[in-house]
């Protein structure tokens, strides 16, 4: 499943996947408690798995469960109306940034006093930290994920580059892997972060209830993108809406040689030519605007249980399952996912695989975002900005200034500004 803002998904991500109606699924409303249904949004490349693992689930726990697939860039909103109607999902895969937003609605189960509960200390804290609202917990860690450089192997090899460390370096070592060819820009509002994070800067600052996403920190963040465009160091997608495809048909085939993604990720580029051979694809962090100063967000995906659901004792033991170090470890092996549990890195078949290896500390060290209602709608605003910057349609404190004054006066009116 490709990162992206939630309303510029594409299909493209997620082809085969089953967009359901507001009351499609039905879940156990009708009175099946024995019967958990799942909505799985995960896209075509990890959703056999996980449909196995829960079916392996219910048979060790002695109930059944029905795994719907649902298409990423329509599951809150499908989830919202059905569970407003006590509809929907028995338990539902949701991004983690949905999760304060569900808990402030009522339309999740507070499992603070259930045995999910019980003993999180196995799990990474910050993406435990995207389970909890107001001091309760309302949701169990599925996967989580991040950003890092990815790299063709053989392209850096000939030319005679490490990976660069620094965004200035990358400029360095552009010309000699075909100047606009060594890097590709994604002007998603996701990617921007690695930038803003690396330069010390934040979209909020939720404890101050402060709006900052045009501080300083962030001008410079988004000139250093615009610099490696300027400087023929990088390309960019002048259309926002092909940027992700551009990067990923660059990248695969071997036209560019290094972008920022994702873990899941991965399964799209070893079908690419460039990548036939496996061992070709390099991970690195992401750069920073110093050496080791890299940053990137965290992102993944957490089990929630639905408000009003007649299956609950079911639904708790199927994601107590699907959530175990065993379950986690065979996501990693089978799909490459990053575990949420320590315990699931000390499993040989999860150090085996060379993508978790390689995101692990990327992962354990990933950049917390703000986990407040309000957090996914912070991207929309972000991302026009971004393209604009990058397009050169505006400089970056003028189209910071407009994303702030966006969120006052559209998301976080109760926030003040710098």
């Amino acid at each position: 499943m490709r990162r992206t803002t939630l309303v510029t998904a594409t299909a493209a991500g997620i082809a085969g996947a089953l967009v359901l109606t507001a009351c499609g699924g039905g879940g156990s409303s009708s009175g099946n408690a024995g019967e958990v249904t799942f909505w799985d949004t995960s896209g075509p490349n990890e959703s056999p798995v996980f449909s196995k693992i829960a079916q392996d689930c219910a048979t060790q726990g002695g109930y059944s469960v029905k795994t719907e697939t649902v298409a990423f860039d329509q599951a809150l909103n499908n989830y919202k109306t059905a569970a407003q109607g006590g509809q929907g999902p028995d338990v539902f895969r949701a991004e983690v940034a949905w999760v304060p937003q569900l808990a402030k609605n009522g339309l999740v189960v507070d499992l603070s006093d259930t045995e999910l509960a019980k003993d999180t200390s196995d799990f990474l804290e910050t993406p435990l930290g995207s389970t909890r609202f107001e001091g309760k917990t309302y949701g169990v860690p599925q996967v989580t994920d991040s950003l890092a450089l990815f790299y063709n192997k053989k392209l850096l090899a000939d030319a005679g580059v490490e990976p660069p460390k620094t965004w200035e370096e990358l400029k360095t070592v552009a010309a000699k892997l075909g100047g606009e060819k060594a890097f590709f820009v994604n002007n998603d509002a996701y990617y921007a972060l690695p930038f803003i994070y690396g330069a010390g800067g934040d979209l909020v600052d939720a404890d101050a209830k402060k709006i900052v996403v045009n501080s300083a920190e962030n001008v410079k963040a988004l000139e250093t993108a615009k610099g490696l465009v300027d400087a023929k160091a990088a390309s960019t997608a002048l259309d926002p809406g092909n940027s992700y495809s551009n990067m990923q048909a660059g990248f695969s085939s071997g036209e560019i040689a290094m972008v920022v993604n994702g873990p899941w990720s991965v399964a799209d580029y070893l079908k690419g030519t460039a990548f036939t051979d496996a061992a070709n694809l390099g991970i690195a962090p992401v750069p920073g605007e110093t050496e080791g100063g890299g940053s990137a967000p965290v992102g993944g995906h957490d089990y929630v249980i639905r408000q009003g659901t007649k299956a609950k004792d079911n639904a708790i033991k199927l994601v107590a399952c699907m959530s175990s170090t065993e379950s986690q470890a065979r996501i990693a092996k089978e799909l490459g996912l990053l575990p949420t549990r320590k315990s699931a890195y000390d499993n040989a078949d999860v150090k085996a695989n060379p993508v978790v290896s390689a995101f692990e500390p990327v992962a354990t060290s990933a950049h917390a975002r703000a986990w407040i209602p309000e957090g996914d709608q912070l991207f929309a605003p972000l991302k026009i900005a971004y393209a604009d910057v990058l397009a050169g349609k505006k400089d970056a404190k003028t189209a910071l200034d407009e994303v702030a004054k966006s969120y006052k006066d559209q998301i976080l009116p109760e926030y003040t500004t710098s």
